[in-house]
């Protein structure tokens, strides 16, 4: 299953169809995509499934039906166990950014990182889960994939915005600083701090858990 966000509201695109759901249900190989994400940007529509028989096709049917743009994006962590977040748009968000022409994903993480935050001495500790979310630029819808890093830095000078990125505060938040900063937060976000989580709440208990699978 894969959630894809559109306006902060969530589609899923899924093989399997539950009977007790408030979701609208479509099927994704005919499905009007545009007309289906103007709704939800009108409000029109709240929450809605895709469906698909073929788990293993999904994806490869959404991106025959819109625009992809690839994006690399980190979950930075400094000495003191914070976390690196930007603030933009009147949201806090992580830096990330679009990959260039023979670019590896790595690379535009944290070349992003760098140039939206002026942090460096970046290294990746780890993958993380990519996150999707639709935007419109330029008159068009497009689907942006974000594969996303989680990185350590030791750099100990000031973090800067890039102005250029309409990026007006960077900071490292610690864990109460986070809480916070999600309630004023996109879905994308909250849901990689949920899934990092994760495995810390199945340490803690007994009760076994089934886990499931992104504005610039």
């Amino acid at each position: 299953m894969y959630k894809v966000f559109v306006n902060d509201k969530p589609l899923f695109l899924t093989n399997e169809i539950s009977k007790e759901t408030d979701f609208q249900l479509f099927l994704l190989e005919s499905i009007d995509i545009e007309q289906l994400i103007v709704k939800i940007f009108q409000n029109k529509i709240q929450k809605a499934i895709l469906y698909h028989p073929d788990e293993s096709e999904i994806m490869k049917t959404l991106k025959a039906k819109i625009p992809v743009n690839k994006a690399g994006g980190g979950f930075v962590y400094n000495k003191k166990g914070e976390v690196l977040f930007i603030f933009r748009n009147g949201k806090w968000d992580l830096p990330k950014g679009g990959i260039e022409k023979g670019e590896d994903i790595e690379a535009t993480a944290m070349r992003e990182v760098e140039e939206e935050t002026g942090v460096n001495k970046l290294r990746i500790t780890s993958k993380l889960q990519k996150t999707y979310h639709i935007f419109k630029r330029n008159g068009k819808y497009k689907l942006k994939i974000t594969h996303w890093f989680e990185m350590f830095s030791d750099f100990e000078g000031t973090p800067h915005g890039q102005i250029e990125e309409g990026i007006e505060k960077v900071a490292w938040l610690n864990p109460e600083q986070i809480k916070e900063a999600l309630t004023n937060s996109y879905e994308n976000i909250k849901l990689l701090f949920e899934e990092k989580e994760k495995p810390m709440e199945k340490l803690a208990s007994p009760i076994a858990y089934r886990s499931g699978p992104e504005s610039k």
